[in-house]
């Protein structure tokens, strides 16, 4: 038959209710990664306390729960590939909130840490596919917007996780446990897969053409019953059907590049923010604040990131968004160094308020950029590889910092991670590649005999 023409067909579908209800269904994935992804951060001062836990178990768990990110990654860029983004995407969701569930039982601090262990796997899995999920559904002139949007409403999960955590952990010697059970409900996304559809651009990929054209036919039909008429496609661009990306593949050049270069964003990124976000309550209650002020203020912090996600909606489509991630990520340094310095709780929450503020608006930016840096058949496996790398990679960033923290003091913590965020700042300012011409091309149409571009 002939070729289904994906991208040209979803590129020229005015937002609807197809794409409202996909929103709302990935937001809902999100809310709950965020939620479950410091769950361990807000209980851990709590459990120092009950189960005697040293700063240095503290470090081990955590930076585990990386290598469980890197490994979920990896296998959720295997899935997506082989089973479809819709199918993955609920099958790792499901996945983080059953041992979410299960750390509700844990015993000590070895049972919870390989339960924490699966359910980061789960998580990082689940963020890869509704990347590349979001990537392939959207129209290219307005797919980091609403990446940005379904961020806007899933990094609530993070504030609204620590002040429950703020209210529940100081009731009771067991009412942590129910930070780990808010978390599971991220089950709960089995509500939505009846409403969801397949890429039909991965379809295409693998050269599933009657499947791809009826699942465009179907988003066509619902978008039509709503806006009217819709406008003639462009051509489509041919391309050679692949069934499987080996890891090999990421070796060409065009892949190599970009693949490295998004390794350097989500290390420095993750070393950064997880550095900050996982140790700061730890640290503070080190520091003299009680277990109670300490969550409280890292609470009062976390309110700034759907803030940030929303400045990033405003910016991520309007401008480059290499140069977009490179100031914010200067940024993020400064006001990291900033609350490192003081130990006055109106700075605290002030400097920590912008940190998370920034940081969501960075990463915002980066889900959108990710994947536009690579075709349809290197999408899941690029960015699963340097996002699952850049996540183990604070495997060894715990332990950096605890070794920090021990040897010279609480400011020095904060001056690594500062240092981290502008490293990954210069990498993407020298190397990075712009994807805003692509996009503006794509959503234009290419010349003729134009290489096709990844977007």
């Amino acid at each position: 038959m002939a070729h289904p023409n994906a991208a040209h067909r979803l590129d020229r579908l005015p937002i609807s209710r197809f794409h409202k209800v996909t929103l709302v269904a990935v937001a809902f994935a999100y809310f709950f990664e965020f939620a479950d992804i410091n769950s361990f951060a807000v209980t851990a001062p709590r459990l120092i306390t009950l189960w005697g836990v040293t700063v240095d178990q503290v470090a081990y768990v955590t930076s585990l729960s990386f290598v469980g990110m890197f490994i979920g990654s990896i296998v959720a860029s295997r899935i997506a590939d082989r089973l479809g983004r819709k199918k993955a995407l609920t099958l790792t969701t499901v996945f983080f909130g059953s041992f979410s569930f299960l750390s509700v039982f844990a015993w000590d601090i070895l049972s919870l840490g390989v339960l924490r262990v699966l359910t980061s796997a789960g998580l990082s899995a689940m963020t890869v596919v509704a990347v590349v999920y979001v990537s392939e559904l959207y129209p290219s002139a307005v797919r980091g917007k609403y990446q940005a949007y379904a961020i806007v409403i899933g990094i609530c999960g993070t504030p609204v996780t620590s002040l429950i955590a703020s209210l529940v952990v100081p009731l009771a010697d067991w009412t942590w446990r129910l930070v780990f059970l808010w978390g599971a409900l991220g089950i709960l996304f089995l509500l939505f897969t009846r409403y969801l559809k397949e890429s039909p651009r991965w379809y295409e990929s693998k050269g599933e053409y009657e499947k791809a054209e009826a699942t465009l036919r179907e988003i066509e039909a619902q978008v039509e019953a709503e806006k009217g008429p819709l406008p003639e496609p462009l051509p489509p661009v041919d391309e050679v059907p692949q069934t499987k990306a080996p890891l090999k593949l990421l070796l060409q050049r065009k892949y190599l590049v970009p693949t490295l270069v998004l390794t350097v964003l989500w290390v420095t990124q993750t070393i950064g923010f997880f550095g900050y976000s996982s140790w700061a309550p730890t640290l503070l209650a080190k520091e003299g604040f009680s277990v109670e002020k300490s969550i409280f203020y890292i609470a009062l912090t976390t309110v700034g990131a759907p803030l940030g996600s929303y400045v990033a909606s405003l910016v991520t489509d309007r401008f480059e968004r290499k140069w977009c991630l490179v100031v914010f990520g200067l940024a993020i340094a400064a006001c990291g160094l900033l609350y490192g310095l003081t130990f006055n709780p109106v700075f605290i929450i002030v400097f920590g308020f912008a940190v998370n503020m920034l940081e969501r608006g960075y990463t915002a930016l980066a889900y959108a950029y990710s994947p536009e840096l690579f075709d349809t058949r290197g999408r899941s496996l690029g960015t699963g590889i340097s996002y699952g790398l850049g996540r183990l990679s604070n495997a060894a960033g715990p332990l950096v910092i605890a070794a920090l923290y021990n040897s010279t003091g609480y400011q020095s913590v904060f001056f690594f991670i500062a240092g981290t965020w502008v490293v990954g700042a210069v990498v993407l300012a020298l190397f990075g590649a712009g994807t805003r011409r692509a996009r503006l091309a794509s959503a234009q149409g290419p010349a003729k005999d134009a290489e096709p571009s990844a977007v």
